[in-house]
């Protein structure tokens, strides 16, 4: 079980340290390839840069989908002082952004810059009560001039995430950027490695593109036409102080969550039966999502051709969307065993 939770904890940190905004999965792909090449007996990137594991079975085909996107700022404008002005690539507050740092990756190596805004005793009175608007903010790279930014590599249409390395906190929880959704694929990856020798066909699918649309999954269901499909995420808990417990959402260290509805999708009620019979069964926590904000790749996967009875397994995580989020490593391995014996229990899905 240590092992187990020391590779778990490794892997999620070479994921969430990974740059990959919507569109430039690239480094969080070459790490799902690496991984899942092991443990499929086939691993294809597509056209649009879905990576597709598939092990190879017989009875329905199952699609387990976690997307390698995370949001990200699209730098729109250089000044002639230095300053990147930036618009945002998924849902950011931006309350969120100021005084954070953040990296960019260019062809001439990674930039590092700081999201500043005007001086707070230069603020007018109404000023102060006010959360600045991302066309008040701008990425200082530390440089003084238009052709010293573009001497760096970074040009107009360069991406920047948050700079967050990952750190344990202890008592099973951790900190660290796009657990939406590195905890995802970090379920995916030890998902498909526990269903080597599952008798079942399984489409283990890394998804672009997810955070500005759900773009990714909408074409990889289309070419995989699976019988049913979960999500994999990491969903918001708002189990925090000022947070009524009917609005939290869900709640860090509460077992995986299983998604009756949201914004995208409502979720077959075969699949959350299943879900919850499996997790009855086995002795593993779990909870409902408890509002319908937001959306995953079910949204997009379960009215793909002729229709996919799809559901959604969530890791609960704190300040998603953010520089960093926390989330508890006991809830991430639940979720691992949760989808894993729906998959085992896919004779029992009636």
């Amino acid at each position: 079980m240590e092992n187990a939770r020391l590779r778990i904890l490794s892997l999620l940190k070479e994921l969430s340290e990974a740059y990959g905004p919507p569109g430039y999965e690239d480094e969080v792909r070459e790490i799902m390839i690496r991984e899942l090449e092991g443990v499929a007996d086939e691993v294809r990137v597509d056209k649009l840069g879905n990576v597709i594991a598939v092990h190879e079975g017989s009875g329905p085909k199952v699609m387990l989908s976690a997307h390698m996107d995370e949001v990200a700022l699209l730098i729109t404008h250089i000044d002639d002082k230095g300053f990147l002005r930036f618009f945002n690539l998924g849902g950011i507050d931006p309350r969120t952004l100021y005084g954070q740092r953040v990296m960019i990756k260019t062809d001439k190596g990674v930039v590092y810059g700081y999201i500043g805004a005007k001086p707070p005793h230069l603020l007018k009175p109404e000023e102060r009560k006010t959360v600045p608007d991302v066309d008040q903010l701008f990425i200082d790279v530390g440089v003084s001039s238009r052709e010293e930014v573009k001497n760096l590599g970074v040009k107009i249409g360069s991406l920047a995430v948050f700079a967050t390395n990952l750190v344990d906190l202890g008592n099973n929880r951790v900190l660290g950027k796009a657990f939406d959704d590195r905890a995802g694929c970090t379920v995916l990856i030890e998902v498909m490695r526990l269903l080597k020798d599952s008798p079942y066909t399984v489409y283990g699918v890394a998804t672009v593109q997810e955070e500005v649309g759900l773009r990714g999954a909408r074409t990889a269901a289309w070419q995989i036409e699976p019988d049913v499909a979960l999500a994999l995420e990491g969903t918001t808990a708002s189990d925090t102080p000022g947070t009524p417990d009917h609005l939290a959402s869900t709640k860090v260290g509460g077992g995986p969550a299983i998604t009756i509805a949201d914004n995208t999708l409502i979720a077959h009620p075969k699949v959350v039966k299943l879900l919850v019979e499996v997790a009855e069964r086995l002795g593993i926590p779990y909870q409902f999502k408890q509002t319908i904000s937001g959306g995953t790749d079910a949204g997009a996967i379960h009215v793909s051709k002729s229709g996919v009875p799809s559901g959604v397994v969530s890791v609960p995580t704190r300040y998603i969307h953010s520089a960093a989020s926390l989330l508890d490593l006991r809830d991430l391995e639940n979720a691992i065993e949760l989808v894993k014996g729906f998959v085992d229990a896919l004779g029992n899905l009636e």
